[in-house]
């Protein structure tokens, strides 16, 4: 991998794990016009170390606000904290038993073509959620249904951020709150699929430090402007303008696989 490539797979990483469109379809697509062949899983866990850093920058706030409240034992700090966790265990479950399979998706070139074309399905019926919320966090069934989505993400193609927070908008979460808790939820899910990975490193070893540095910190910084363009989107009500782009890109890239 050269520099110039692990750039431009770091800013796709940066860009697509947060906004709504797949970060790990356009990761598959992006390496099968590219040519590129990545060995071992390093630069996979380094951009993913990239986009976790993008979300602690963005929401240092809200984080410190909460690991503060957890130390002072405010039992709303505690409320949201365990919210987060009980988000996050439909897709750890899923992850684990069914690693294999989830692995397999990524071995069949189709799969983020037509979960693309679903994302943008999910992304569309945004535009008649996100005027209903009034709530500032999810209930507790709220949060294990937005769990379920995150998990439903595991399919290359289909966007985590995207489900998650379309998901807390039909479940009466305001736009900003939704996105937060989404994103946060991103924390350990990112951490978490970066800590599995890293007995798998392997021979990526080989990459050289210059790729795996330009990667990481190119996957840092777009992920922060992916994140700031996000919350400023669905402020706007034109979150779901991301649904054709989806449409697009998916049914462009079945059709090249077919008439390749």
């Amino acid at each position: 991998m050269t520099v110039l490539e692990a750039l431009i797979l770091g800013v796709i990483q940066g860009a697509t794990e947060f906004l709504p469109v797949s970060s790990s379809g356009h990761l598959v697509l992006a390496q099968r016009f590219l040519g590129i062949e990545i060995e071992g899983v390093l630069f996979e866990v380094v951009v993913h170390v990239g986009t976790l850093l993008s979300v602690i920058l963005v929401y240092r706030e809200r984080l410190a606000n909460l690991i503060r409240g957890v130390v002072g034992r405010d039992r709303d700090a505690w409320r949201y904290v365990g919210l987060l966790v009980l988000a996050t265990i439909p897709a750890t479950v899923v992850g684990l038993l069914w690693k294999d399979s989830i692995e397999a998706l990524f071995d069949d070139p189709a799969v983020p073509g037509y979960a693309l074309i679903v994302t943008g399905l999910i992304l569309i019926t945004a535009k008649w959620a996100v005027d209903q919320g009034e709530r500032e966090e999810p209930t507790t069934g709220s949060a294990l249904l937005i769990g379920m989505a995150q998990a439903f993400a595991l399919i290359p193609g289909i966007s985590r951020s995207g489900s998650t927070v379309v998901t807390a908008l039909w479940l009466k979460m305001n736009a900003e709150d939704a996105a937060a808790f989404a994103f946060l939820m991103a924390i350990p899910a990112i951490a978490g699929a970066a800590v599995l990975q890293i007995p798998d490193i392997g021979a990526g070893t080989a990459l050289g430090a210059a790729p795996l540095l330009v990667g990481g910190g190119a996957s840092a910084i777009t992920g922060v402007l992916a994140i700031r363009t996000f919350v400023a989107l669905l402020a706007r009500k034109s979150f779901h303008w991301f649904a054709p782009y989806c449409w697009v890109v998916g049914a462009g890239y079945l059709a090249w696989l077919f008439l390749a």
